[in-house]
């Protein structure tokens, strides 16, 4: 049964036409061309479908667009603003940890969630929470470097505001 929807995606508002079945996944990339979302494993266990809902990362591939109704939904391309990179889309490009980069847009969110929720995470913490998101080029030292450089860059961003 086809129904249409309204999902708030990346401070914007996008009426989409859904099936009951059809995952956050599918309406993002196949009617939305948000194409940073992709499809790994299908399964939830990868990393590389993931967006943030209401600030947390989540598998798309594992959620009913239906579900989404009422919700923030945040890809990579809602994160620059005015054209200019998100700093952890900076970092991650000055730490150079993306080789292929189907895995970063991913990574890039789940970092997002990271910072958000602990300001000062520890190597362990960081390991755990991005546990979800797998990089078959084997980043994770660079990817670890750019959590640790965006935590930087988040300390200073957040000084500058309170000057």
């Amino acid at each position: 049964m086809t129904r249409e929807i309204l999902l708030q995606i990346n401070n914007r508002e996008e009426k989409v036409a859904v099936e009951n079945a059809d995952t956050l996944l599918d309406v993002l990339r196949d009617r939305l061309q948000l194409w940073s979302v992709r499809e790994g494993c299908g399964v939830g266990a990868c990393g590389t479908c993931t967006v943030l809902l209401d600030g947390r990362p989540v598998s798309s591939c594992h959620l009913l667009a239906v579900r989404a109704v009422g919700r923030e939904i945040v890809t990579v391309e809602g994160l620059s603003q005015g054209g200019k990179l998100h700093y952890i889309q900076e970092a991650f490009l000055e730490q150079r940890a993306l080789q292929c980069g189907y895995c970063t847009p991913g990574f890039i969110l789940a970092v997002k969630g990271l910072l958000e929720e602990y300001a000062n995470p520890t190597d362990e913490e960081i390991r755990e929470y991005l546990s979800g998101n797998l990089c078959r080029c084997g980043a994770y030292g660079d990817i670890l470097r750019a959590v640790r450089s965006a935590q930087e860059k988040a300390h200073i961003k957040s000084s500058a505001l309170v000057k």
